[in-house]
């Protein structure tokens, strides 16, 4: 079972999203352990902030370093986490590898970036990977550590109905997944291709390959260079 626990500002605005379907799910079947913090709990002031100016003069507000800390190491205190993450525009860009490669670990950690940032001392000293979903600015971090924590959980063995389903994911062979069809055969005029009715499994694989090179060189050739260096 992983566990990831989130410190947040807003916890209320993750709470619904972790509770329906399949991280609903795999909390309830004992796969994951999602815990949400409230980083105002760990606020050392009668007004519980969070925040303050920063020094230098900047516009906008950034996230206290005692608070953020106090939460850190009280939860480090209870068990050691595999990574402290940070959600930040700033940080590596979140892909289906990194899930994969996160969904192994034990316990997580994440941090929900909010205002202008948080105080640089809390980066240098306790996080270990700062991750971003991508290059634009959020009112904060909730919502990408609840989309991290979803493509995570879902990758669990037991976690989705089909356990070959996340294999054929898009991202997950650095290609775009290729057109997928279902019933009826024909619907307007328009006929799903005559190979994927014809049972034969390994022209259907191969035709599946080149129509996920196709869709992936056209919307995404970024990929492709990664594609073919593998082996």
């Amino acid at each position: 079972m992983i566990r990831i626990d989130i410190i947040t500002v807003l916890p209320e605005m993750i709470e619904p999203l972790i509770g329906y379907s399949i991280l609903g799910r795999a909390q309830r079947e004992g796969f994951a352990k999602i815990v949400l913090h409230n980083l105002r709990d760990y606020s050392t002031d009668k007004w519980h902030r969070v925040d303050d100016y920063p020094f230098g003069g900047e516009a906008g507000m950034v996230m206290k370093i005692e608070p953020v800390v106090n939460a850190i190491e009280s939860l480090q205190k209870e068990r050691t986490y595999d990574e402290v993450i940070y959600t930040s525009p700033d940080g590596e860009r979140f892909s289906q590898g990194m899930a994969n490669d996160l969904s192994l670990r034990e316990n997580l950690l994440i941090l929900c970036g909010h205002y202008k940032g948080i105080d640089h001392r809390i980066r240098e000293h306790f996080i270990t990977r700062e991750i971003s979903v991508g290059d634009y600015v959020l009112t904060g971090g909730e919502l990408p550590a609840t989309l991290m924590t979803d493509a995570i959980v879902r990758l669990l063995p037991g976690v989705l109905g089909d356990a070959e389903s996340a294999l054929s994911d898009t991202f997950q062979d650095d290609l775009l997944a290729p057109p997928i069809y279902t019933r009826p055969a024909e619907f307007r005029g328009w006929r799903v291709p005559d190979i994927l009715l014809s049972g034969h499994e390994a022209k259907i694989n191969a035709w599946r390959e080149s129509q996920a090179l196709k869709r992936t060189k056209r919307l995404r050739p970024d990929l492709l260079e990664k594609y073919n260096k593998k082996p």
